[in-house]
């Protein structure tokens, strides 16, 4: 049988894991005329969440993701790019000939992709505010465009009061919906919870949580179930490691699966596959914690045991320090936090145990 577990890439279909009431909510927001703000640890899905929910309008959708994003010229590039993509290429090329500063167009016949240029040393806004107010244009003419900002706190790096021109532009735009995903809770919140920002209450904030126990055992359980007569004991197993995180759980259902193909279930088979895993990613382990200042591996380390509750680090690590490794660890995406913290990666938290034990690696 196929594997039915994917991770690593945006999932749909069978892979998608349910998210019914986020589904819900999200796709009522974008069929208004209301923006999205969603925010989510990295690797909980909500690219995937959002795809599904933009897929299912039949409306053109841009997704641009600021973090390959060099500048606000570069910016302007590709969300251009994205316009050509989706929009007959004749009627784009004839619209961007009213821009203030006229792009150069070729298209490559080996991929049939358009090159597109600025070539000036003005301001690169005048770039982006020019293709924002065509993507506005063209809502005007068929369906409203869906205009998709991943990785948003990423646009503060791109240019000093960018936020504040920016919403200058798109807070008149009538026909475009405006999703902005970001990862980094802190920095999303402080553009759009902020009074002070440009960006305060924009959209519609959401935040995207782990999935529930219940709906995570049941879809693990429903696959297993097709391989094994001990499916349940395969589901909570794999959800006591990975608590729930949709990135992991669907990583190590994965390699579980193939075990199983090769022999019958028991917990050296559970244990070994983590082990395996583990051991394929102790370069990459290594190189990781070598970053980490001396603080950030005591805290770490305090945390993969999980033997001391938080409110007990005062003990072991000053107050203030503690604090600011957490949130250095957190920003960092090494960390998050729900009701406590916790490591990101269960695979590195086994890591860290093993090696403050003395395990040898497989």
């Amino acid at each position: 049988m196929t594997n039915p577990f994917k991770f690593g890439s945006v999932v749909s279909n069978d892979h998608f894991t349910n998210r019914q009431v986020e589904f819900q909510r999200l796709s009522q927001i974008v069929a208004s005329s209301n923006h999205l703000v969603l925010i989510a640890p990295r690797r909980f899905g909500k690219t995937s969440l959002v795809n599904k929910v933009v897929s299912g309008t039949n409306r053109p959708v841009l997704w641009m993701d600021l973090q390959l994003v060099t500048n606000i010229g570069d910016f302007a590039t590709q969300l251009l790019k994205q316009l050509f993509k989706k929009y007959p290429f004749e009627r784009l090329k004839y619209l961007v000939t009213h821009f203030r500063i006229v792009p150069t167009l070729s298209i490559d016949p080996a991929t049939n992709s358009v090159e597109i240029g600025f070539h000036s040393h003005i301001d690169g806004f005048i770039h982006l505010e020019d293709v924002l107010n065509l993507i506005e244009k063209l809502g005007e003419e068929k369906k409203r465009p869906i205009v998709v900002f991943d990785e948003f706190q990423e646009l503060l790096s791109l240019g000093k009061s960018l936020d504040k021109r920016l919403r200058s532009v798109i807070q008149f735009h009538k026909n475009v919906n405006y999703l902005f995903l970001g990862s980094a809770e802190s920095m999303m919140k402080y553009i759009f919870e902020n009074k002070k920002s440009p960006f305060y209450h924009f959209g519609q904030l959401c935040t995207l949580d782990k999935i529930p126990y219940g709906d995570f055992y049941a879809f693990l359980h429903h696959r297993f179930a097709s391989i094994t007569d001990k499916a349940a004991e395969v589901a909570t197993e794999i959800l006591s490691f990975s608590t729930c995180h949709p990135y992991y759980t669907q990583q190590l259902a994965f390699h579980i699966w193939m075990a199983l193909e090769r022999s019958a279930y028991s917990i050296e088979v559970i244990n070994e596959t983590i082990a395996d895993i583990v051991s394929l990613h102790d370069n990459d382990f290594e190189r990781l914690w070598r970053s980490f200042n001396n603080t950030d591996k005591s805290v770490l380390i305090e945390l993969a045991f999980e033997h001391i509750p938080l409110k007990l680090y005062k003990n072991t690590i000053a107050s203030s320090t503690m604090f600011s490794a957490l949130k250095r660890l957190v920003e960092k995406g090494i960390l998050i936090k729900a009701e406590k913290y916790q490591i990101d990666d269960p695979f590195f938290r086994n890591w860290i145990v093993n090696r403050r034990l003395g395990t040898p690696l497989q």
